[in-house]
């Protein structure tokens, strides 16, 4: 990979322009772990067929005057609905990882999700932001590890704690396979080094994933516990079958993220637009709704609130940013996806947040 440029490409005025420079850059490795889904991909397919296949209602002449993109969550101010996904090891796309990405969240106020699996520790990206942080937990083997990353999250200023929980072993990432993907030295998850991981027990002709890769599997008493040990609200993010959403709410999350992992773990899962509106009912208004995957354009998240969302998380867009032009790119990238939402809501009547209802997805026949 050559060095990031810092300049972005005249042609790059979309999420699509964004991608196709980044696969031209990156090395056809790190692309396949980027870009690569679980299995034959037909889950993450879904994730993009599914909002293409939402028509919106255009509305015209609505007073717009004082339109905006602002709503609460959480009780803090969210400046737009666009939220920054946790993505692991952003080394992999540019020099500075994470604490580029932060800076050019920051500079957008974009609300910022850091992976556990970051390549630069959780504190340094905290100390390097201006803007809100969530901190994205996979649960240790102990609980003791598991409390410890919370514990530093909590100390670094960030807001709350979303506990993915989709993803107890890899998903069967064959493109990855294919081309021979490790992570490189210089990309490593420094928030975790020296904690001990799950051993693999199998002998010859034994289990491959049941011996050994799932003993410290979490479970939802893990979560109630983790629920009863911070005081950070606690989302739970990989939720798509409505009974999961029930039980996470009766354990005391304070959010649910309905999320297909990307498509990148169980593959042949329902696309996250389509579990959103299943989950959207279910939940009924109880805990804020966030979803992520696929999106790609503002009618995209305006589509995701239609349906039943407070909010989306954007992934691999952001990679894509950096890699193609590091922090000026994740500046330019969340301003075009607001610029989108933002004509998307006036072209569909909708002056605010809250005016964004299923009104707007076209249901005539």
């Amino acid at each position: 990979m050559d060095g990031p440029q810092h300049t972005v490409p005249p042609d790059c005025v979309s999420a699509a322009d964004y991608e196709r420079h980044a696969q031209a850059r990156l090395p056809a490795d790190v692309w396949a772990y980027i870009a690569g889904a679980g299995a034959d991909g037909l889950t993450q397919r879904w994730n993009r067929e599914a909002f293409d296949g939402v028509r919106l209602a255009g509305r015209v002449l609505a007073d717009m005057k004082a339109a905006s993109t602002e709503s609460t969550l959480f009780g803090r101010e969210l400046p737009v609905p666009i939220l920054i996904a946790p993505v692991a090891h952003q080394k992999l796309v540019h020099s500075d990882g994470e604490l580029a990405a932060v800076l050019g969240a920051s500079a957008v106020s974009a609300w910022m999700t850091v992976s556990t699996l970051s390549s630069v520790r959780l504190e340094e990206i905290a100390q390097a932001s201006q803007t809100t942080l969530w901190f994205q937990l996979y649960m240790q083997t102990t609980r003791e590890a598991t409390l410890s990353l919370v514990r530093r999250a909590e100390a670094a200023g960030y807001a709350a704690i979303v506990v993915t929980v989709d993803a107890p072993v890899n998903g069967v990432r064959n493109t990855e396979q294919r081309a021979g993907f490790r992570l490189p030295a210089h990309v490593r998850p420094v928030n975790i080094e020296g904690v001990q991981g799950p051993v693999l027990r199998a002998g010859p002709g034994e289990s491959p994933v049941f011996k050994g890769l799932l003993d410290h599997a979490p479970t939802w008493a893990d979560v109630e516990w983790l629920c009863s040990e911070t005081t950070l609200p606690v989302l739970i993010k990989g939720i798509v079958h409505p009974d999961d959403a029930e039980r996470a709410i009766a354990c005391g999350v304070d959010g649910i993220v309905v999320s297909n992992h990307g498509g990148r773990t169980l593959d042949t899962l329902p696309s996250s637009l389509d579990a959103l509106e299943a989950v959207a009912r279910r939940v009924a208004g109880r805990v804020p709704l966030l979803l992520d995957g696929g999106i790609r354009r503002g009618t995209d998240v305006l589509k995701a609130l239609a349906l039943g969302a407070n909010a989306v998380m954007v992934g691999q867009p952001i990679l894509h940013a950096l890699a193609v032009a590091g922090p000026v790119g994740v500046i330019h990238l969340l301003t075009i996806l607001r610029a989108e939402f933002e004509a998307a809501m006036a072209l569909t009547g909708c002056a605010r947040v809250g005016d964004i209802t299923q009104s707007v997805v076209w249901e005539m026949r």
